[in-house]
């Protein structure tokens, strides 16, 4: 059985998306076919599209040559495809004589549920340059809708993706929770007198509404860890600790010795909560997108309701209430472990194929 595997994008910081890819080949060892590639080296055969002589800076402007490029790989010769997709990958050209399985992080984001959020960031809700992104969004959503007909069998991220697809696709799908490195972030049941929030700083993270939480609350210390765009609107108050980026080893640390970590977006699944409750510390989080299935409310964390200052401080004030067991919420986090993905994975994946009898 010859097979391919495809991937979106290969850009650094590697994410939760690269590190399903890296756990998918493991099982299913193949040549991963990619937009563009600029970091590595990966112990696998890497083929990119011509979005690779692109700038890698400006990759993202070319979105709508993105459908041509996925399309123009070559897989007519192998039986098998295994898609990580939360963009084009699913779209991938194949025939009715291969299985084409997608594992999906998300239906394109910024095509459907957060479009219009993408456009006001963008300032693009006017204008000629807006009335042309709502055009290339609108191909972009009409051609995401009908490559969907070319993956046999959808694999989701989490229940709330698999809801998702069903919504905009009209599929159904089999919900595999992505792997999460929980023997990496181990268990520390001493904890220190510090909040602490981490992510990418881009404004659905939501971190700026956390800051002013804890900038209304001085008696409560919070580290944030991470950069991006949005640092620079992020509250600053002398009881609030910017770290920008650090490596793992150091975030680490930070997480196994917190009183507990805060997360407001609504999230497709959420791994560095995961992280968090490896480590035994406590989460508290929106009640919203994949953390409202990961977080066992006032068990290994505490879900609030809506994305605001006032319900983000009564959480906290709730959480200082209350006593969390490290131990348990560390063994709760196994449940999304790398093995327990290998397992499911190859399990689904063997199915399909006997079915198909490739």
């Amino acid at each position: 059985m010859k097979l391919a595997l495809v991937h979106d994008w290969l850009i650094s910081p590697v994410g939760g998306a690269e590190n399903t890819l890296k756990e998918i080949h493991a099982l299913f060892p193949g040549p991963v076919h990619t937009l563009v590639c600029n970091h590595g080296p990966f112990p696998y055969e890497i083929k990119t599209s011509f979005i690779q002589y692109i700038p890698k800076s400006l990759f993202r402007l070319f979105l709508p040559l993105f459908p041509r490029a996925i399309q123009q790989f070559n897989f007519s010769d192998y039986d098998l495809i295994l898609s990580s997709s939360h963009c084009v990958a699913k779209g991938a050209r194949t025939h009715k004589n291969q299985l084409h399985i997608c594992y999906c992080h998300t239906p394109m984001r910024y095509a459907w549920d957060l479009r219009d959020e993408y456009l006001r960031n963008a300032n693009l809700t006017s204008g000629l340059k807006g009335w042309l992104t709502c055009k290339i969004l609108k191909y972009i959503r009409k051609w995401d809708y009908n490559t969907s007909n070319r993956v046999d069998h959808f694999i989701a991220n989490s229940h709330f993706i698999a809801a998702r697809i069903k919504k905009n696709y009209g599929r159904d799908a089999t919900v595999i929770y992505p792997p999460v490195d929980t023997s990496y972030y181990f268990l520390e049941t001493q904890k220190a007198n510090y909040y602490i929030t981490s992510s990418r700083l881009v404004a659905y993270k939501k971190i700026d509404l956390i800051a002013e939480a804890f900038a209304q609350m001085p008696d409560l210390k919070l580290i944030i860890i991470g950069d991006g765009p949005e640092a620079a609107k992020i509250k600053r108050a002398p009881n609030i600790e910017f770290l920008g980026y650090v490596p793992n080893e150091i975030l680490r640390k930070y997480l196994q010795k917190a009183k507990a970590f805060l997360f407001a977006a609504i999230e497709d699944f959420g791994i560095l909560p995961i992280e968090a409750m490896a480590c035994g510390t406590p989460v508290i989080a929106l009640n919203k997108g994949g953390t409202a299935e990961t977080i066992l409310n006032e068990q290994t964390g505490l879900l609030f309701e809506e994305q605001t200052t006032s319900d983000i401080q009564k959480a906290v004030r709730k959480f200082e209430t209350m006593q969390f067991d490290p131990t348990t919420i560390s063994k709760h986090a196994s449940r999304f472990s790398k093995e327990r993905f290998r397992s499911e994975y190859k399990q689904f994946v063997d199915a399909k194929i006997k079915e198909k009898r490739l």
